[in-house]
């Protein structure tokens, strides 16, 4: 579904403030703390922003973020158990501002973690902005996913096929879908205005996965790490213009990069 540029706006400023709340929890993230106090920490902040956790009720969903450790692919459910050095934790986190929906992922790592997973979150995130490359007028959905698949895949890690990224506006999950494999040339064309979520899931080794009987935990089937990176992006003139930002969780932890330099400023 396309979108004007005013309502793209509106699902910038609520995109940016969950890159807001990430950034605040990067700070948060060590070991000891749970995923319950990260919770309730994102939960205030998103409420003193005048928005609504976009996650909190959807669905059901018992949490304001979806905190998925190690072997846990996605919509982990936040407890009391502390984080250990060495853990991977990916933190997903929606909200519900002036009737738009912002939806965002990163995988963070706990205090030292493996030369190994260090590669594994290279690697995902390469992927992800390789995948945004391709989300261009023109293109098709098939060509985002192919990148992703081929440059994950060619590094021996897996692919999960059965979570898919999606179209993101009023509702928060709009078509169209967007795997992270796909055929070059497959699938709908894209169009000016679509507004997406990317959002690769890319596990150690094997692609299969299991659903735990709490009918939302997610895990690899191997038991291996997998991790998650997510933003939002809108086609404007064409071109991949990302509303999310990783740059307050770099700004926390005192990382330089210019990865999403080459994707902002698409207007005319």
């Amino acid at each position: 579904m396309q979108k004007s540029i005013e309502e793209i706006e509106l699902i910038r400023d609520s995109a940016l403030l969950v890159s807001k709340t990430l950034g605040l929890l990067a700070n948060e993230i060590k070991e000891g703390v749970t995923t319950l106090m990260l919770d309730k920490i994102a939960e205030e902040f998103i409420r003193d922003n005048n928005a609504i956790p976009g996650f909190l009720g959807l669905y059901d969903f018992p949490n304001t973020l979806c905190t998925s450790p190690n072997s846990q692919v996605v919509h982990g459910i936040p407890n009391d158990e502390p984080l250990k050095n060495g853990d991977i934790i990916s933190i997903d986190c929606g909200v519900l501002k002036n009737n738009f929906y912002g939806d965002h992922a990163y995988t963070f790592s706990v205090g030292e973690v493996s030369d190994e997973i260090k590669r594994l979150l290279k690697v995902s995130k390469e992927s992800l902005y390789l995948g945004i490359k391709e989300f261009k007028y023109g293109n098709r959905v098939g060509d985002v996913g192919y990148a992703i698949q081929n440059h994950c895949e060619k590094n021996g890690y897996g692919v999960v096929r059965e979570l898919v990224g999606h179209g993101i506006g009023k509702i928060m999950h709009e078509k169209p879908e967007m795997p992270n494999y796909g055929r070059k040339g497959a699938g709908k064309k894209l169009q000016e205005g679509m507004v997406v979520a990317i959002e690769p899931m890319i596990n150690m080794k094997s692609h299969k996965i299991i659903q735990h009987n709490d009918g939302w935990t997610i895990t690899t089937k191997d038991n291996l790490p997998s991790v998650h990176f997510e933003h939002n992006i809108a086609i404007i003139n064409g071109q991949p213009e990302i509303l999310s930002t990783f740059k307050y969780i770099y700004d926390s932890l005192n990382i330089f990069s210019n990865e999403e330099d080459e994707f902002h400023n698409h207007f005319s």
